[in-house]
């Protein structure tokens, strides 16, 4: 099948890709985050996805622009819950989107692989924009792989991001 995959960072990347190259899936990535702040971090986690995407020979889409403001706007007077959900949405709507203007078979995301995520509202948004888009959504549970991708990653001395990515999941994790 060829999938377009939302990809979320590099160390997130490397589970997920060797999974659905094994069953014979054909991957193009997509690296569209609006919602990681500050740009600095975002350069960060975006140079650490070229690299590891040249080493895996893995092609990437890489949007113009960076609309933190529009993410920022949308998102101020929401409840965490709300601002997950939005923020998820933006991501897999986005990837959705360009997969049936790019006539892919399927779209899928590297935020499945993550213990951090809100996994069961991953799996529901991208269900729910597949059956409204007309395209397949792929499910899987990639956090079975996430020891080996930790590890590989650790090997590879990829940066690996200490928080989610908006501002809010920066102030969660650092003021305690």
């Amino acid at each position: 099948m060829k999938m377009l995959m939302h990809i979320c960072c590099g160390p997130c990347t490397i589970y997920p890709l060797k999974e659905l190259r094994t069953h014979g899936h054909q991957i193009t990535g997509v690296f569209y985050n609006p919602n990681i702040h500050p740009y600095q971090e975002y350069q960060r986690r975006r140079q650490t996805l070229m690299d590891y995407s040249d080493k895996t020979f893995l092609n990437i889409v890489w949007p113009e622009g960076y609309p933190l403001e529009e993410f920022l706007r949308a998102v101020a007077n929401l409840k965490e819950n709300e601002r997950c959900a939005f923020c998820l949405r933006d991501r897999l709507a986005y990837t959705a989107e360009m997969a049936i203007q790019e006539k892919y078979d399927g779209f899928t995301t590297t935020l499945l692989y993550s213990k951090y995520q809100k996994h069961d509202m991953i799996k529901e948004i991208g269900k729910t924009l597949g059956q409204q888009l007309g395209i397949f959504f792929y499910y899987q549970d990639f956090r079975t792989g996430w020891a080996e991708g930790v590890k590989i990653s650790k090997e590879l001395d990829m940066y690996r991001q200490p928080y989610c990515g908006c501002i809010y999941s920066e102030k969660q994790r650092y003021c305690k």
